[in-house]
């Protein structure tokens, strides 16, 4: 039996993004888990604090029960906290 599959609505980064360029930030979460594609979601460092921006996700890499997200901020905040 695979391992379940989550939907998220929002980016939580607990500090564990990578800036790759400007502002395109990669961000690695253990599990599988889906994200809506280009269209803005919140970002935000813990699921409990304020949105730092929004951004769009802008590819999905499902590997070995971790998902792989890589997303552009649109708005707010455009490096790491």
């Amino acid at each position: 039996m695979g391992m379940p599959m989550e939907f998220n609505t929002m980016i939580v980064t607990k500090g564990n993004e990578k800036q790759i360029q400007e502002n395109v930030f990669q961000l690695k979460k253990e599990g599988l888990r889906i994200y809506p594609m280009n269209i803005p979601i919140e970002v935000r460092k813990i699921i409990e604090s304020e949105t730092i921006g929004q951004a769009l996700v802008i590819k999905i890499e499902l590997e070995n029960e971790q998902t792989v997200i890589t997303y552009k901020f649109i708005t707010g905040q455009n490096t790491p906290l």
